[in-house]
């Protein structure tokens, strides 16, 4: 099997470490904080082999060279990754495949986030790591992008299998829930799904990973089309982020 460690970092980051057992290889899925992630590698008695990156942000490609020089690992990213200083050892993209030991991850091209954001596929374990795309109850604001592309994406992976877990990067999910009320407010599922958000972070538990059977049932984002029906489906999710952005 896939092992999977996610822990905490930074202010709200979750930094992950995926480890095939059969080859010892492990991947950091993105390097908020260099420093925790070698830290948590050492305690499982991994080494890290790879680096796989969402997109260039500082709080996700930001630790590439020092657990690269502390570790070897291979870079494996987006060409955007290039703009922090530490070029990929191989750049990827849309319909490529990457592989971690006996495991292989299917390469999607989700950019609105940021131009090149990618997300990491494991169709036959059922999970994807999705970085700041698509968050629990939420979505990542449009830096680069535009809402037509930002829904495209969406789209892809709304299209994945409903049990897929989705691992995304942020523990943004609380304040997700408090905008989520405030444009689907009538949805059952909405309510109790925030009253079990409200539960695990009163425990100081985490909320991700997520299902992506959750997010259907409960991310306004994904349900924008539902809605705004008088609207095409991107202008209605472009509609819902609108609010967002403003939200208070």
């Amino acid at each position: 099997m896939l092992h999977i460690h996610q822990f905490p970092c930074l202010s709200d980051n979750y930094g992950f470490l995926i480890h095939d057992g059969a080859s010892g290889a492990t991947a950091a899925i993105d390097t908020p904080d260099a420093e925790e992630i070698l830290r948590q590698a050492g305690a499982k008695g991994w080494t890290i082999t790879d680096v796989w990156n969402t997109h260039w942000h500082p709080d996700h490609a930001g630790g590439n060279a020092a657990i690269k020089a502390a570790t070897g690992a291979t870079i494996t990213g987006p060409a955007e990754v290039e703009r922090i200083g530490q070029a990929p050892d191989r750049i990827i993209g849309q319909g490529d495949v990457v592989k971690l030991g006996a495991f292989e991850a299917r390469v999607l091209d989700v950019g609105g986030h940021t131009l090149g954001h990618v997300a990491y596929v494991f169709d036959s374990e059922h999970v994807a790591f999705v970085g700041d795309t698509l968050f629990a109850l939420g979505c990542g604001r449009l830096f680069e992008g535009t809402p037509q592309q930002m829904w495209a994406s969406l789209s892809k992976l709304a299209a994945l299998p409903r049990q897929t877990t989705l691992y995304c990067a942020h523990e943004y999910t609380l304040a997700n829930a408090r905008f989520a009320a405030s444009v689907d407010g009538d949805n059952p599922e909405l309510a109790v799904r925030i009253k079990e958000v409200e539960r695990k972070r009163a425990a100081g538990e985490p909320t991700v990973p997520m299902t992506l059977a959750e997010e259907k049932a409960a991310n306004p984002f994904l349900r924008a089309p539902l809605l705004l029906p008088e609207l095409a489906d991107w202008e209605a999710f472009a509609e819902i982020r609108r609010r967002k952005d403003s939200f208070k």
